[in-house]
């Protein structure tokens, strides 16, 4: 379901702080006077760079939206710089997100990355409509690891990791290879949703991709569907399983 009126607002830095290896949470401080649905995203704009950047909201209320984003070139190096007082412009209220109500029986968050940051938001969500629900989530390294704790009081949270220092050792596919589920959300690395697609469970995958306009105006971020080329902008981020045609 997406929010299809965008609304461009500018909110203030009142946190910025550094949760694992190159990752943040930055928390903006502004009138949140829509209602993000779990996987959709904000494009915000940073001094210095001609295209904004796109990152899922991870948590919000009626004052205030947590970003969580990885710094992996310019952009993300100078709003990992910001100071609380920090203004920025957002273009908020952006793609399709997450639709739990259509899942049933037991349920499983698959997070890899950074991408483990929206399913958060759902994660709430999901515990509030009282669903049978579990997180599977992967990182390369320990020092990658975030959230955690966050997740596991929401519900049963499994980790993995290359290293194996933290949970288990080797990548989500292999616990989700060993579990029972009827249903999952996932949300990371092209690589990861392959692989998880592949195990032939019904489900909705949200995509990662450099995005130009964040609206569908640029058709930069398409991607491969059932139904021919979409926008993983405004046709997505989250497509349902059975769409999403992978190389």
């Amino acid at each position: 379901m997406c929010l299809k009126m965008k609304k461009m607002a500018d909110f203030k830095v009142i946190c910025n702080r550094q949760l694992a290896h190159d990752t943040f949470l930055m928390t903006l401080s502004g009138k949140v006077d829509f209602h993000p649905i779990p996987g959709q995203f904000v494009n915000i704009k940073i001094n210095g760079c001609y295209l904004r950047r796109p990152i899922s909201i991870c948590d919000f209320n009626d004052h205030s939206i947590n970003l969580i984003y990885k710094v992996v070139g310019q952009g993300t190096k100078i709003l990992s710089e910001a100071n609380p007082g920090t203004k920025f412009n957002l273009l908020c209220g952006l793609g399709n997100g997450f639709q739990p109500h259509l899942a049933s029986g037991r349920i499983v968050l698959v997070g890899g990355g950074v991408g483990a940051a929206p399913l958060y938001n759902l994660a709430r969500e999901l515990k509030a409509r009282n669903a049978n629900f579990c997180a599977v989530l992967g990182w390369r390294s320990a020092d990658q690891v975030f959230y955690a704790e966050e997740f596991a009081d929401l519900c049963k949270t499994y980790i993995a990791t290359d290293d194996g220092k933290i949970g288990e050792r080797g990548y989500v596919t292999d616990i989700l290879k060993n579990s029972s589920y009827d249903y999952y959300f996932a949300c990371g690395p092209y690589q990861m949703l392959k692989g998880v697609h592949s195990l032939g469970k019904a489900g909705q995958i949200s995509l990662e991709e450099r995005m130009g306009c964040g609206f569908g105006a640029c058709m930069g971020c398409s991607c491969r569907t059932a139904q021919g080329s979409k926008r993983i902008c405004v046709d997505g981020p989250v497509f349902f399983d059975d769409e999403v045609i992978f190389k």
